[in-house]
């Protein structure tokens, strides 16, 4: 088995490769599904951020108002890091089970948002950053999810800077332009991701 952590800030792209890696036959664990999942609705991850941020982010039906919390956590570090350290916990113990799950051979594909943030590199057996400069990032959360400028930029601003995602990756994925330049990058780093599995995983650093 081949361990890969996958990141990228947001709308780098980093989901779209993981999409593409899925389709060439990874194993995706990711990390927002799950982090959507440990605080559904009857969950002891929910109640421990009700208990944290009270019950006024909770939605009339009684499951997570996503929008609410967001405003809180991004314009407050401190009460990020402390949905973070609710969160966190619960989701690396549920990708430690999905992991264990796949074959021996398998191609395992972390999809880590805050992989750079949280100091998670080494649990891999190497790292993928999926790059593209701030200023497109940004114009993609404006013109492709209708966020405010101002909302794109505090999101931006609560993830690693660009350097810092780089500073422990392993390979990159320039998604600086369109999709068409970004598929023939993947299928490449596919193929290196199955050699790399074929000839053991202890390569990282190595080359």
């Amino acid at each position: 088995m081949l361990t890969v952590g996958l990141t990228g800030g947001i709308g780098a792209g980093k989901s779209e490769v993981s999409r593409l890696l899925a389709s060439y036959g990874a194993v995706i664990v990711d990390a927002d599904r799950i982090a959507r999942e440990v605080v559904g609705p009857g969950t002891p991850g929910l109640a421990a951020v009700v208990a944290e941020f009270g019950p006024e982010i909770l939605a009339p039906d009684g499951s997570l108002d996503r929008p609410r919390l967001g405003a809180v956590v991004f314009a407050d570090e401190q009460r990020l890091a402390a949905l973070n350290a609710i969160v966190h916990p619960l989701v690396r113990a549920r990708s430690a089970e999905l992991e264990a799950a796949a074959g021996p051979d398998a191609v395992v594909v972390n999809d880590v948002p805050l992989l750079a943030e949280n100091g998670l590199a080494p649990l891999y057996d190497l790292v993928v950053v999926v790059d593209a400069a701030d200023e497109t990032r940004l114009d993609r959360l404006v013109r492709l999810r209708g966020m405010t400028a101002e909302d794109a930029r505090a999101r931006m601003a609560a993830q690693a800077t660009r350097e810092e995602r780089l500073a422990v990756a392993d390979l990159v994925i320039d998604n600086d332009g369109p999709l068409d330049a970004l598929e023939p990058q993947v299928r490449e780093l596919w193929a290196e991701l199955r050699r790399r599995a074929a000839h053991g995983a202890g390569e990282r650093g190595q080359e």
